[in-house]
């Protein structure tokens, strides 16, 4: 990883405090901490979804080319600016470049078409979805011939791509999504910008605190994902064992004690780590529910009984891009 100054936390430092609501960037740009997720919110729901948590107050808007829902979810953007609601620049909008999008000149294009989608002039922040690449006309590897190797579409060359972006302004900031650290390390050899964000699975079952202080210490920002424990996720991601997040008997004794949902335990515990966090709901009551996860402070048994969690599980393991033929082994997703 580049060497940079640690980003901006709220106005603290402490990796426990509550009071962390928002995350600074270099150029004093404020991410808040908890934003609203699209991955999997259904075309005919997410539109809505938008606008009610708007309504409710969420200011941080996530969502990616692939979800195949930007359409809607402009649409919903473009009522509320033109009623009135809120303004462009009240939101923070992020969305993402897709596996089949990695060559040198296919960037600018993707990141154009969302913007066309999300009716926006720009980008609050624009991630690299995976260090995987496909070729153009795959979505998704049906085999491994489906794939494009580092060798014939370079993360340097990515991510330069990424950073003329941000010279056009098309996007204000840029980071990526699923990156380990060594492969943080290969984007980086001649970078001119440091990735300012990581989206990464994070949640009790994976804690991975070595790495969210690393990339605090290198100016990385962290965005959660899956913080619930993705119960609805596609079923090619699920196994006969796999644990139940909501349903942890740890965080249910944790949330019974607060008076609260379980889902804000877990939002809170997020949020308390100076992470960003994205849950994502298309119901009006858990989305109410969610926000209201700022308020909750778990206080230092809490977090001593949810740091016995950890067991370094994922959710989202990366398995369908190491298939027979592939040039990507798990050892390339996540070192370890």
């Amino acid at each position: 990883m580049t060497e940079g100054p640690g980003p901006s936390i709220g106005n603290q430092h402490a990796t426990t405090d509550f009071s962390m609501k928002s995350l600074t960037f270099r150029n004093q740009d404020v991410m808040p901490a908890l934003g609203l997720g699209t991955w999997k919110s259904a075309p005919g729901e997410v539109g809505a979804a938008v606008r009610e948590a708007i309504r409710i107050g969420y200011r941080h808007i996530d969502c990616a080319a692939i979800y195949g829902n930007e359409a809607e979810i402009g649409a919903a953007l473009r009522a509320v600016f033109d009623e009135g609601e809120v303004r462009r620049e009240d939101l923070w909008i992020t969305s993402k470049l897709w596996n089949n999008a990695h060559k040198r000149q296919d960037v600018e294009p993707a990141l154009r078409q969302t913007l066309a989608d999300l009716q926006l002039e720009y980008l609050d922040l624009y991630l690299i979805h995976w260090p995987i690449a496909l070729k153009p006309d795959a979505d998704f590897p049906e085999s491994g011939e489906d794939f494009l190797s580092w060798d014939e579409a370079p993360l340097t060359d990515t991510w330069a791509a990424m950073e003329a972006c941000v010279s056009k302004g098309l996007a204000r900031h840029v980071g990526v999504s699923n990156f380990s650290r060594s492969n943080l390390d290969r984007l980086s050899e001649g970078a001119s910008i440091t990735p300012e964000v990581n989206q990464i699975e994070l949640h009790p079952l994976l804690q991975q605190n070595d790495f969210v202080a690393e990339c605090r210490e290198n100016g990385i920002h962290i965005t959660a994902y899956s913080p619930l424990g993705s119960r609805d996720r596609p079923q090619r991601l699920v196994r006969d064992d796999d644990p139940v997040l909501l349903e942890n008997p740890v965080i249910g004794r944790i949330a019974e004690k607060h008076g609260a949902p379980p889902a804000q335990v877990l939002i809170a515990w997020a949020i308390g780590r100076g992470t960003a966090v994205i849950p994502k709901s298309v119901n009006p009551k858990r989305l109410r529910e969610n926000f209201a996860a700022l308020q909750l402070g778990l206080d230092p048994s809490d977090l001593d009984a949810i740091a016995g969690l950890d067991k370094h599980f994922r959710f989202v393991d990366g398995a369908v891009w190491t298939m027979e033929g592939s040039p990507y082994s798990l050892t390339d997703l996540w070192d370890d």
